[in-house]
């Protein structure tokens, strides 16, 4: 009969046994001071919003002071968020203003951004280049030209101002899409050429159905930048109250109730569930998209 030194050297011949036991020992701390810094940063994560969710549940007496933890809780601020401002039409004007313009990018730049990356034509490349610039100008750089324009055609004081623009396309959007329209394989398209499809059949039956999770990820990031967007509604809307998204009408409600961090923190929470929502249900294609959109140019 083998003695257990043998055996230990028939299933690792080689390998020493004390190497081993240090060897699986070293993983075992590995992993456990990966875990722990883990840990550490999600708490570090956590920790303002913890702060915010009881702040919100305190009366105007605690915040601000040294109590952790309301005594007791209330839930007086979050109905005073909807009566004390209009918080239902700010929703309704951020969720109009983030759908389309949302929609309105997709059907701008999906196109261009598939043209960039299966047609070759002259100018594309210098195209391109040009696109990528437009990312490097501060908004700030034209906002004074461009709001004068939009003053000329009497839509100051309404969201369209920020909305129409994406029918003429989104620059980063188009530099993503693009990159990840790359990443698939030319054949497919060629094929579909072969059966009969003009480009945007291709477009609409061979490109887009593979591109879902960098589309998703293209509309999430416009949909997130449009619900909060500040600089925009200051600019447009600023006048006409009943416009004002939510990003906007949050930041004058804290100017005017800037005392009053309960109700405040309660209604951060409120603007803030819809872009959770949002994000928990598409993370996975969110997450694919951007893993996967490649930097071949």
């Amino acid at each position: 009969m083998a003695t257990v030194t043998e055996t230990r050297a028939l299933v690792a011949p080689g390998i020493p046994a004390p190497r081993r036991r240090a060897k699986h020992r070293g993983g075992m701390l590995l992993w456990i001071a990966e875990h722990t810094v883990l840990v550490v940063i999600g708490v570090l994560f956590l920790l303002p919003v913890v702060f915010v969710l009881l702040t919100s549940f305190m009366t105007a007496n605690q915040t601000l002071t040294g109590d952790l933890w309301p005594h007791p809780f209330t839930p007086d601020n979050y109905v005073k968020a909807f009566t004390d401002a209009p918080l239902l039409l700010w929703f309704g004007n951020s969720t109009l203003y983030a759908l389309l313009a949302t929609a309105f990018m997709l059907i701008s730049s999906v196109p261009a951004a598939y043209a960039l990356a299966k047609l070759r034509f002259r100018g594309s490349n210098l195209l391109f280049t040009a696109i990528i610039v437009t990312m490097l100008l501060p908004p700030q750089v034209t906002a004074v030209p461009v709001y004068v324009m939009w003053t000329n055609l009497h839509l100051t004081g309404t969201l369209w101002p920020l909305i129409l623009p994406n029918l003429l396309g989104d620059a980063f959007s188009v530099f993503l899409l693009r990159q990840f329209f790359l990443t698939i394989p030319t054949e497919y398209a060629d094929a579909a050429r072969i059966d009969g499809c003009g480009e945007f059949g291709v477009l609409l039956r061979v490109v887009v159905p593979m591109a879902r999770p960098g589309i998703a990820a293209a509309a999430i990031f416009m949909f997130f930048n449009s619900w909060n967007d500040y600089f925009g509604p200051l600019l447009y809307t600023s006048e006409n109250p009943a416009a004002w998204p939510v990003a906007y009408g949050l930041a004058t409600f804290r100017g005017s109730h800037g005392t009053d961090w309960g109700i405040t923190m309660a209604m951060t929470l409120i603007v803030t569930v819809p872009i959770v929502i949002v994000f928990f249900f598409a993370q996975k294609a969110f997450v694919e998209g951007i893993a996967l959109t490649g930097v071949k140019g």
